[in-house]
């Protein structure tokens, strides 16, 4: 629903106190004023710079009407006997704290219901002091939608059209344009218009990453990473492929990665962003911990509703075993706990176009219902790469590093893709042959065995595999033969 339909439902059953969070506060004036024009409404206008003026008249500002309390005050002025008044206010949640100004809103607000007039708080922030909280109904100002970002684009682009892309590139434009206010979308595609005389995504994800660091919440990646350079992960590639595959009526969750570390999780996380087109956000738990009670929760929540606004796009969370390792306990007084139960929730109720990847090496350390159905699509063992998988592997750190084909491979036993590339960087930096190289390379099956043995045990029959089709299977997984017993009892 639109704000101003929000608007003209609460105004018609007299919520006199409205609170809009927005980003974009001159853009929600804007459409609140055109609104009150069609719907009659007398409209008044408040911010600190500029004081009090009435729309649609000529107003001198004069030094009291820089005054929040002269601005309050000023409310039973605007009353109309047959009418409707409004009275906006910018950032007035920095005058909260007088409790002057909260017992005149008070009073205010309460009157309100009698003579039609309603205080319209315009704020980024929702701060509202105990004595208002349950005269204020809070509304959400919503970043500009899919068609709205199209018009800000051929607006830009009304003297030249042929600099706007055309269908499938539009799209990815739009695409990579989610989450922006009007104003920053309207900056990235100017940027790329002087750039290259044409709107790309790839300025526009440049001002995303700008936006992301602002909050420090969540970090954009957009690295050289592809399937390409990931070998082996056949089954676990083409489920990603055709779960966010364009054009499908149902939005992917999710999936959840275990293994052996040094399996190539997170290169696939990171890769599989550049395959489907989708930015990779990441999220690191340790940034979201904050010094005040409840900031850490605040701060996971508001992760989330940027990774919604950005949608469609990949949410990597990457050792979530350890990012939530203090569940349940109260060393940290439940903060952690509590985070875990506010990515629960979103897990399982959000309906945005977000595909979360989470990537584990100890199951054990993870809470139960967090790996129960609908949170995930699916959850994958990865393995150590056998077979194929190694020749691929062997052969694309050969070509990176520079090394001929002539050399021996050592014996890579039980060894990891990431062993593999050590083994290929150290015989490139010595300038050693890769046999000498690999003597100082020692495999986390060795250095980890009891873990990768226990790994391997719990994910046999519970997981997916990642390398073949079907669920992984780790050794003999058969039917023991059973003792045979004589009927001499001499020889049992």
């Amino acid at each position: 629903m639109k704000l101003t339909e929000q608007l003209t439902d609460y105004i018609r059953a007299a919520c006199t106190g409205l609170w809009i969070r927005t980003q974009e506060a001159d853009e929600a004036e804007r459409e609140i004023v055109q609104h009150a024009r069609q719907q009659g409404w007398k409209l008044a206008v408040w911010d600190i710079a500029n004081g009090l003026r009435l729309v649609g008249a000529n107003n001198a500002t004069s030094p009291e009407a820089s005054d929040p309390l002269a601005a309050l005050r000023a409310l039973p002025a605007l009353a109309d006997r047959n009418g409707t008044a409004l009275l906006l206010l910018h950032q007035f949640h920095r005058y909260l704290t007088n409790p002057e100004v909260v017992q005149t809103m008070f009073n205010q607000l309460v009157a309100g219901k009698q003579h039609r007039t309603f205080l319209v708080v315009l704020s980024p922030l929702v701060q509202i002091p105990v004595e208002l909280e349950k005269l204020f109904i809070v509304l959400e100002h919503a970043l500009p939608d899919r068609q709205q970002l199209e018009g800000i684009a051929r607006e830009l682009t009304s003297d030249s059209p042929d600099d706007l892309p055309q269908d499938e590139a539009l799209q990815r434009v739009l695409d990579a344009a989610a989450g922006l206010t009007r104003y920053e979308a309207e900056a990235a595609f100017a940027l790329s218009l002087t750039r290259h005389n044409a709107i790309r995504p790839e300025n526009i994800w440049e001002m995303k990453a700008q936006t992301l660091r602002k909050n420090n919440l969540l970090t954009l990646h957009r690295g050289p990473e592809s399937f390409a350079s990931l070998g082996g992960l056949d089954n676990l590639k083409e489920f990603c492929r055709r779960a966010l595959r364009p054009g499908c009526s149902v939005k992917a969750r999710g999936i959840l990665l275990l293994g052996v570390p040094g399996s190539g999780k997170s290169c696939f996380a990171k890769a599989l962003g550049k395959e489907t087109g989708r930015p990779t956000l990441l999220l690191d738990m340790g940034m979201l911990l904050g010094s005040l009670v409840g900031q850490s929760e605040a701060n996971l929540r508001h992760a989330l509703r940027i990774a919604d606004a950005m949608a469609p796009c990949l949410l990597f969370c990457d050792e979530i075993e350890k990012a939530l390792s203090g569940v349940g306990s109260q060393g940290d007084s439940g903060v952690a706990t509590r985070l875990f139960g506010n990515l629960l929730t979103w897990l399982s109720d959000h309906d945005s176009d977000v595909f979360f990847i989470g990537t584990a090496n100890d199951i054990a350390r993870l809470p139960p219902e967090f790996v129960r159905a609908e949170r995930f699509d699916a959850t994958f063992f990865v393995d150590l790469p056998e077979g194929k998988e190694k020749d691929i592997i062997w052969a694309m750190y050969r070509q990176l590093f520079g090394i001929p084909e002539s050399q021996a491979r050592p014996d890579d036993t039980d060894w990891t893709g990431a062993e593999i590339r050590s083994c290929c960087r150290l015989s490139a930096l010595l300038d050693v042959p890769l046999t000498q190289a690999a003597h100082h390379v020692v495999p986390v099956a060795v250095t980890a065995a009891e873990a990768v043995v226990r790994l391997r045990s719990w994910a046999s029959g519970r997981c997916l595999s990642a390398s073949s089709p079907g669920i992984y299977r780790h050794g003999k997984m058969g039917p023991q033969p059973s003792r045979k017993i004589r009927r001499d009892p001499s020889s049992n």
